[in-house]
C-alpha cells in the first residue's frame, strides 16, 4: 500500500478514502488520529490492524457537532451532564462516554455496552468530519504502545504503507490525548486526564472521581473502559525511569549513572547540572508546555540510537500535570524510584 500525503487543499480526498472504507491519519488539537468511519466494523478493523491494537481496547469516535450525537443514533440517551460539558469545553480535548446505541459497531466499543464521543477544535479534523459525513473512529496514528504521534512526520515514521493517507495539519497544539470522563453510570469519573483538568471538570458538574487506573495499573482482568488504561502505552524504545525526589537528589542521581547510553528527560533549570545527554520538557512546572513537547521529546530520544536508560522527574498530579504523570508513568511501565529510599 503506497501512503499518500495530502495537504490542506485535499480534504476531500482524504474524505472520499474514508467513505470508501479507508484509514486516514488526521490532525487534531491533541494528537494525529488514525481515522475510518466510525459505523463501518470492517473499515474500524483496519485501524487495529495498522497499530498491532489489542481488539479488547475501545476507541473513540470523533464528531464535528454536537448534533451530531442524535443525528447518527450515537447513544442511548444524552445526559444533562453531557450537555454542560459539551457548553464549557467543545469543541476542545474532553471525550464523553455514554450509552451506545447498536449503530455503534463492536470493533469500536470493544464490546461494551458504551462508546466515547469527541467533538475536536482541529478546524482540519472537522472539515473532514463533515465531509465524510460521518462520524470517525480515531484513536492515536501510531504504532500501538509507542510515543502518540504530534505531526504528520511522526504519523509516516510509524504508519508509512500502513494506511491509505495521512493529511498534514501541522503540529499539535495540546500535545497529549483528550481527557476521558465516563458518564455511563454513578458519579462522573475521570479515566484518563488531558487537556481538560480534573479542577475545570469539578467547577462544572462538581462531585468527579479519579479513576484508580489514572495513576495505577489496571488490575488484572479488568476491562479497558477507555483508550490508554490497560496497556503500557506512549513508551519509547529506550527503557523510562521515574525518579521522585527533591531537584538535587534528581541531578546527583543521574550523574552518578552518567554514561553514553543514558538521558535526562529534565526541566531547563536542570539543564547545566547534569552530566549526561538531556532533553527539557520546559521550564519546571509549566505542565501546559510539557504536555506539548512530551512526545516529540520521547520520539526525538529514540532518534538517538545510543540511549538505552530515560530518567525523567515524577510530575505534578495537579492540573495538567496529571496528564503528564499519566503518559510518563505508563511510559516507564510503571517503574519509579523514590530517591528518598535509595
Amino acid at each position: 500500500m503506497k501512503t499518500l500525503v495530502l495537504d490542506k487543499t485535499q480534504i476531500n480526498v482524504a474524505a472520499e478514502l474514508l467513505k470508501n472504507g479507508g484509514v486516514v491519519g488526521i490532525p487534531t488539537e491533541t494528537v494525529y488520529g488514525l481515522a475510518a468511519d466510525a459505523l463501518n466494523g470492517e473499515a474500524v478493523a483496519k485501524i487495529f490492524k495498522a497499530k498491532g491494537r489489542p481488539m479488547d481496547n475501545p476507541l473513540i469516535v470523533h464528531i464535528a457537532d454536537f448534533g451530531d450525537i442524535d443525528r447518527f443514533g450515537l447513544v442511548e440517551t444524552i445526559p444533562e451532564s453531557a450537555r454542560l460539558l459539551a457548553k464549557h469545553f467543545w469543541p476542545g480535548p474532553l471525550t464523553m462516554i455514554m450509552k451506545r446505541t447498536d449503530v455503534i459497531p463492536n470493533e469500536v466499543s470493544a464490546g461494551l455496552d458504551t462508546v466515547a464521543i469527541r467533538f475536536p477544535s482541529h478546524p482540519v479534523a472537522q472539515e473532514i468530519i463533515r465531509a465524510a459525513n460521518t462520524p470517525l473512529a480515531a484513536p492515536s496514528a501510531n504504532l500501538s504502545g509507542s510515543p502518540s504521534p504530534t505531526t504528520a512526520r511522526h504519523v509516516l515514521n510509524d504508519m508509512d504503507g500502513k494506511i491509505d493517507a495521512v493529511l498534514d495539519g501541522g503540529a499539535s497544539e495540546v500535545g497529549v490525548e483528550s481527557t476521558v470522563i465516563t458518564l455511563a453510570a454513578g458519579v462522573p469519573r475521570v479515566l484518563r486526564p488531558g487537556g481538560v483538568t480534573v479542577e475545570e471538570l469539578r467547577g462544572v458538574l462538581g462531585e468527579v472521581e479519579v479513576d484508580d487506573a489514572v495513576l495505577h495499573q489496571l488490575k488484572e482482568g479488568v476491562a479497558a473502559a477507555s483508550p490508554g488504561m490497560k496497556y503500557k502505552h506512549y513508551a519509547p524504545k529506550a527503557n523510562v525511569i521515574l525518579l521522585k525526589g527533591a531537584d538535587d537528589e534528581y541531578i546527583e542521581y543521574v550523574n552518578a549513572r552518567a554514561g553514553d547510553d543514558v538521558c535526562a528527560l529534565c526541566c531547563d533549570e536542570d539543564l547545566l547540572s547534569l552530566k549526561v545527554k538531556t532533553v527539557s520538557l520546559g521550564r519546571r512546572g509549566d505542565y501546559l508546555t510539557h504536555a506539548r513537547h512530551l512526545f516529540d521529546c520521547l520520539r526525538g530520544i529514540d532518534e538517538n540510537k545510543t540511549v538505552l536508560t530515560v530518567y525523567s522527574r515524577l510530575p505534578s498530579t495537579e492540573g495538567v500535570g496529571l496528564a503528564v504523570y499519566n503518559r510518563l508513568i505508563r511510559a516507564a511501565g510503571f517503574e519509579v524510584i523514590d530517591l528518598e529510599k535509595v
